[in-house]
Parts: structure tokens; sequence; C-alpha cells
């Protein structure tokens, strides 16, 4: 009976308590050139350098070396067609999440964050 009580608590703190989030590196890509679309925004021309960018992914803006903007990645497209995802070597065309002062030789580093439930 005890015991029973004890793990009612135990699951019931458990359940307070905020979940550990951990990012999962996706990859990089430079800015090559901005675009202004209309009725879009600007919208960075980009090559992917390293892994590969993922539609709806966390992205870090990094100009000089610091980070200017951390959001998500609403738009990506690879010539005309919207795709989910760009792998490395191959140009495609983004757009950040209420978020338009790109310029050439940008950084863009794509990543996940995994919410991991914590436990007593």
């Amino acid at each position: 009976m005890i015991y029973d009580l004890i793990d009612d608590v135990r699951a019931v703190m458990s359940g307070m308590l905020d979940p550990t989030l951990r990012e999962n590196f996706l990859g990089n890509a430079e800015v090559l050139e901005v675009f202004n679309i209309s009725k879009v925004g600007r919208v960075a021309g980009c090559r992917v350098t390293e892994g590969k960018v993922e539609r709806g992914a966390h992205v870090r803006l990094i100009r000089d070396n610091v980070v200017i903007h951390e959001g998500k990645l609403s738009t990506l497209k690879r010539f005309k067609d919207e795709v989910s995802e760009v792998p490395g070597g191959q140009e495609c065309g983004m757009g950040f999440e209420n978020y338009h002062d790109l310029k050439q030789g940008d950084v863009i580093e794509c990543f996940t964050v995994e919410e991991i439930e914590r436990t007593l």
C-alpha cells in the first residue's frame, strides 16, 4: 500500500518536471545571394555545405561567427518546387519565419530539437 503511494507521488512529481531539450544537428548552408520576392519577402539562395536541411527545422543564422537569429525554416525550394529536404552539395532557396535580414556570406545552421521526458 505504501509502495503504491510512493510510486504515485513519484509519477506526479515526474510529470511536473520540464523536459530536457536536445539539439540534433542536420546541416549547414551558406548564403550565396539574397533575393527580394514580391508577396514573400527576402529569400536566401544557398548551397548546402554539410549534411542536409529540412523544411520546418530550427535554424541559426550566423554572421561573422556570431549567432544573430534563431528561428524556423518556413520555406525550402529547389528550383521552383517546394521540397521537404535538400542534401549536401545542392543549391536551394530558404525563407525564415518572421525574419528577413539576410546577407551574402551568412551561414545557416539547421537542427531539430528533441524533447526528452525527465524522471525521478
